[in-house]
C-alpha cells in the first residue's frame, strides 16, 4: 500500500514536472528565438533594400575598367571631361556656329544637323555645328551634382574652349530641348538664337494650372506616370524602379516604341539602322548616370520656372523658336501651347499630323535651320 502510494505520488509529480517543462519551453521561443529571427529578417530586408536602390558605380571612360576615349574632350572647371564632335564647315570660316544638345538615350553621334540636314545647305550657309555628350552619356564624365544650371555652364565653357566667340546658337531636341531652357535663364547674353524641337516638358513647373498638367499627365501610360512620380518625389528610388522586374518601368528608359504615334512610326519605317556608335555609346558608362539621371533632372524640382523667363532678345537681335507636332505622345502639345501663351516672345511652330520625330521628315531639318538663322535659300 505504501509502495503503491509512493508510485502514485511519483507519477503525479512527474506529470507536474512535464507540464512545467513544456510551459517553459513554449514561452521561451516567442520571447527569445522569435525576436532574434525577426530582427535578422528585418535586417536582411533593409540590407537588400539598401543594396537594391544603390546604382552600381559608373564605368568611367579612360579608366582601367571603362570604355576607351575615342573622341576629343575638353576639361571643365571642376575637372570633368566633356566629349564632343564637330560637323559642317571649319569654325574659322563659319558664319553660323551652333551647339546641338542631344536627347534622351542619345549621344553626340545623334546630331540632327549632321544626319538630316542637306550637306549643300550646310556648305552654302557656312554652318559649323558641334554636338557633345551630356554628362554621364557617351564619353563625357558623369556629374553627380548635375542640375539644369550646371549643364548651361557646361555649354558656355564648351563654347569658350572651342573658341566659338561671344555669341553662338543653341538647338536641342526632345530631352535636349527641355535642357535648352536653362541656357535662356543662365547664359542669355551668350546666345545668338535658340531652337527647341519637340522639347520634353516638366509637369511640375509651378506655373502650369493644375487642371492642365493633370489632364496631360493622366493621358500618359500608367507605367510612365509612376516612373515620373518616382523621379520627382523619390529620386533615390529611380534606379531601382527602372531596373526591377515587378512593375513596368519607364517606356522611354526601356526603349519601347509603344509611345510613338502613327506619324512617328511612318518616319521610323524609313530610318536607316543606327551606327555602332549610336547604338552602344549612349549608356556605355552605365544607365544610372545617363538615363536615370536624366529623368531625375528633367522631372525633378527646378530652381526656376521657364514660364517666368524674360525675352533674351528685347531688341530683336535674335529669336527663340519652339517646334511641336500635334500628335506627339512624348511632349504633349497642350503644355507647349500654354508655354507659348505665357511667353509671347517665343516663335511657336505647331505642325499638324506630326509626332515626336517630325524633324526627320524630308526637308524638315533644313526648314528648322533656315528659320533659326532667318535666311532664305
Amino acid at each position: 500500500m505504501a509502495a503503491g502510494a509512493t508510485r502514485k505520488i511519483s507519477a503525479a509529480s512527474a506529470r507536474s514536472h512535464t507540464r512545467k517543462t513544456k510551459s517553459t519551453s513554449s514561452s521561451a521561443l516567442p520571447k527569445g528565438i522569435f525576436k532574434k529571427l525577426l530582427l535578422v529578417f528585418l535586417s536582411g530586408v533593409l540590407a537588400w533594400g539598401y543594396q537594391a536602390t544603390r546604382p552600381p558605380p559608373p564605368k568611367i571612360c579612360g579608366s582601367p575598367d571603362g570604355p576607351p576615349v575615342t573622341s576629343p574632350r575638353i576639361k571643365l572647371r571642376d575637372g570633368r571631361h566633356l566629349s564632343y564632335l564637330e560637323y559642317g564647315v571649319p569654325k574659322d570660316t563659319a558664319k553660323y556656329k551652333i551647339i546641338y544638345v542631344h536627347g534622351f538615350a542619345n549621344s553626340k553621334h545623334h546630331n540632327l544637323f549632321a544626319g538630316a540636314a542637306s550637306p549643300a545647305l550646310i556648305e552654302d550657309l557656312k554652318v559649323y555645328t558641334v554636338s557633345f555628350d551630356r554628362p554621364g552619356y557617351g564619353e563625357s564624365d558623369p556629374d553627380p551634382n548635375r542640375t539644369p544650371k550646371s549643364l548651361a555652364l557646361d555649354i558656355e565653357e564648351l563654347a569658350d574652349q572651342l573658341g566659338l566667340g561671344s555669341k553662338f546658337y543653341v538647338v536641342g531636341m526632345s530631352m535636349g530641348g527641355e535642357l535648352v531652357w536653362p541656357c535662356l535663364k543662365y547664359i542669355p547674353h551668350r546666345l545668338a538664337g535658340v531652337t527647341l524641337i519637340a522639347p520634353v516638358v516638366n509637369h511640375w513647373w509651378p506655373n502650369f494650372p493644375s487642371n492642365i498638367s493633370k489632364e496631360v499627365y493622366f493621358q500618359m501610360f500608367k507605367q510612365d506616370q509612376w516612373a515620373l512620380r518616382v523621379a520627382h518625389h523619390l529620386p533615390w528610388l529611380t534606379y531601382w524602379w527602372n531596373t526591377q522586374k515587378w512593375f513596368p518601368s519607364s517606356s522611354a528608359a526601356s526603349q519601347s516604341r509603344a509611345m510613338f504615334s502613327p506619324p512617328d512610326m511612318e518616319i521610323l519605317s524609313n530610318f536607316k539602322g543606327p551606327t555602332e556608335a549610336q547604338k552602344t555609346q549612349p549608356t556605355q558608362q552605365g544607365e544610372y548616370e545617363s538615363l536615370h539621371r536624366d529623368l531625375i533632372i528633367g522631372f525633378g524640382k527646378w530652381e526656376f520656372d521657364p514660364m517666368e523667363l524674360e525675352n533674351p532678345f528685347p531688341n530683336n537681335e535674335g529669336s527663340v523658336h519652339v517646334w511641336q507636332g500635334d500628335d506627339d505622345r512624348f511632349s504633349q502639345v497642350t503644355l507647349q501651347r500654354y508655354i507659348a501663351q505665357c511667353l509671347p516672345w517665343i516663335k511657336y511652330h505647331e505642325l499638324t499630323h506630326a509626332g515626336h520625330l517630325f524633324a526627320f521628315a524630308v526637308g524638315m531639318t533644313d526648314t528648322i535651320l533656315k528659320t533659326l538663322l532667318n535666311v532664305e535659300v
